[in-house]
């Protein structure tokens, strides 16, 4: 009996921890799901909707406090070079998303190392991601997976 009881338990942990694992955190809906995904280039329909949702008046105020609101828990915790892998995707994220309007990113951090995937319209955009993501306290390197992929066309279906 008590091995039986042990089993379900375990099994109860074994299916709340991969339940409980968070998503990546991404500039779109139309991001890739994870970071070892390939990507493709947006339609020219959904760049317009992604580029006109990250720079809304209320989608920049909502990031903004985002923002403030991380930076002051973490200073008051004195945990400026420590952060937790989610906080540091979310804000990182949300950095991405306010600056380089109609990318497609995803965010995955690890121990304070950054990984940016996805879709950016200009090397402009694409060489402003190393600079932004190290603004972030608690970001120690960025690797850049992304690419440079202008939208296109939706196909035409007949």
């Amino acid at each position: 009996m008590k091995n039986l009881l042990g089993l379900l338990i375990g099994g109860f942990l074994v299916v709340g921890a991969v339940s409980c694992s968070e998503p990546p955190s991404r500039t779109s809906a139309d991001a890739p799901d994870s970071t070892k995904e390939n990507v493709n280039a947006p339609t020219k329909e959904t760049s317009q909707t992604t580029e006109s949702d990250a720079t809304s008046d209320t989608r920049k105020r909502q990031i903004e406090s985002d923002t403030r609101a991380r930076e002051e828990r973490n200073n008051v915790t004195g945990g400026d070079a420590d952060r937790a892998d989610a906080d540091l995707e979310s804000q990182v994220r949300g950095k991405l998303e306010a600056n380089l309007p109609a990318s497609q990113l995803t965010v995955d951090a690890e121990k304070g190392d950054v990984t940016v995937v996805g879709t950016v319209p200009t090397q402009e955009q694409l060489s402003k991601i190393p600079t932004l993501a190290q603004e972030i306290k608690g970001v120690k390197s960025v690797k850049v997976n992304a690419k440079v992929a202008p939208a296109q066309a939706a196909p035409n279906k007949q």
